[in-house]
């Protein structure tokens, strides 16, 4: 068996080799892409021995993405992804200096994949449809975020110089593209209120209908706000905030084209998907959230052992944390981000669509359980019901999912 740590960079890997007993045979700084796997394989090949098989060969790296990832799967070893703090964590054994270095990251990698193997997780094998379904749903929600942290910054640079546009504009939403384009059409207090109700009106009649008196009502509305008097700067500064504010507006505008375009893209890849039956038969899940949480579980159908292991890689089991006298149980705060998101979400919508996901919730509750801890609990019974729909390949069924837990004796 070969032992291979893999310290990646943009360009290049740091290697290194080492057999099952942890002596280095061999250490390289191998290039990006086919020159690059090709020497690797080349290295496999001369300290590997003509009697080695692919998956005798264990690789350990930082990443579970990409087509270095890729081509070493393909070619049948064991890869095996690592999170960078768990390097740090081991590294920690060799010394407390806190020193770095792609070979001696290389070469606690090596060892990690020999030592502590058992307590690692491979790359998941999922499907050429699952990591479609990833690319487009991670992008579609890292675009969310941005226009996010985008909004933000053009909150401030409003209540700064314009407070008068964050009330006039809160009906229609500061991030829709109506709003936007008449802060981009009258990004000063000056400008914005020498509008008439028709060009207030006009712009949002030309994303959507909207019933005429409604219309003029809300353009009337927008309009005395916008003339409401207020505190001023000098005209320079206006001039630089209302630049400011008319370059996140115009990114904003962007994101929204970007963002309804991505979101076609969620829907088809996620409904080309076999599984996308079975996840949309579950409550509180529709085809973006039903999407990011495929995306996030993926469908290697060996890579959850059972249920309990797809709850723990979720973070919605609880920890339990004992020392001598003292034990306490609590949230999972290590965890994907991304999947936790989302099935928070799927339990909020779980509360209306499901009689049985309430009635849970509704029982955390009783037991003193905050909003929270009672969410994450629901959310937590949901990934088992569906952990269980998959392995059966079967879709949600209200009854079945929640008899034990309407039994008068059910705790």
């Amino acid at each position: 068996m070969l032992l291979i740590g893999d310290d990646w960079a943009e360009d290049h890997h740091d290697v290194e080799v080492q057999d099952e007993s942890g002596r280095k045979l061999a250490a390289a700084n191998l290039p990006e892409g086919v020159a690059g796997i090709a020497k690797l394989h080349e290295l496999v090949a001369r300290h590997g021995g003509e009697g080695l098989v692919p998956g005798e060969v264990v690789v350990g790296i930082e990443t579970d993405r990409g087509s270095w990832v890729q081509a070493l799967i393909a070619s049948g070893y064991q890869v095996f992804a690592i999170n960078p703090r768990q390097v740090n964590r081991f590294k920690e054994r060799y010394g407390s200096s806190g020193a770095k270095s792609d070979k001696g990251d290389a070469h606690a990698l090596a060892d990690m994949v020999r030592i502590d193997r058992a307590q690692l997780r491979p790359v998941a094998g999922d499907s050429e449809h699952a990591q479609a379904v990833k690319v487009v749903a991670r992008a579609h929600q890292t675009l969310i975020w941005e226009r996010t942290r985008t909004f933000q910054r053009l909150r401030t640079t409003l209540r700064e110089h314009f407070p008068a546009a964050l009330n006039a504009y809160a009906d229609l939403a500061l991030t829709s593209t109506d709003a936007l384009e008449l802060l981009v059409k009258a990004p000063t207090p000056a400008t914005a209120a020498k509008l008439t109700r028709t060009q207030i009106a006009a712009v949002p009649t030309r994303h959507r209908r909207r019933r005429r008196h409604n219309r003029d009502a809300k353009a009337a509305a927008i309009q005395s706000a916008l003339r409401e008097r207020q505190l001023g700067l000098p005209k320079p500064v206006t001039a630089a905030y209302a630049a400011a504010a008319t370059a996140h507006a115009r990114l904003i505008i962007a994101l929204n084209e970007q963002i309804a375009v991505m979101e076609e893209q969620v829907r088809a890849h996620f409904l080309a998907h076999p599984d996308a039956e079975i996840y949309l038969s579950m409550p509180g899940i529709g085809e973006i959230v039903g999407a990011r949480v495929l995306a996030e579980f993926g469908d290697d159908p060996t890579r959850y052992a059972s249920a309990k292991a797809r709850k723990n890689y979720a973070g919605t089991s609880p920890i339990t944390r004992a020392s001598g006298k003292s034990q306490t149980v609590q949230a999972r705060y290590v965890r994907n981000n991304r999947l936790a998101d989302a099935l928070q979400t799927q339990a909020f919508c779980a509360l209306r669509a499901s009689p049985g996901a309430r009635g849970y919730y509704d029982k955390q509750r009783a037991r003193e359980a905050g909003y929270n801890p009672a969410l994450r609990q629901l959310g937590n019974r949901l990934v088992g019901i569906l952990h269980g729909c998959l392995k059966t390949r079967t879709r949600y069924d209200e009854a079945t999912a929640w008899s034990h837990h309407t039994q008068p004796h059910a705790a």
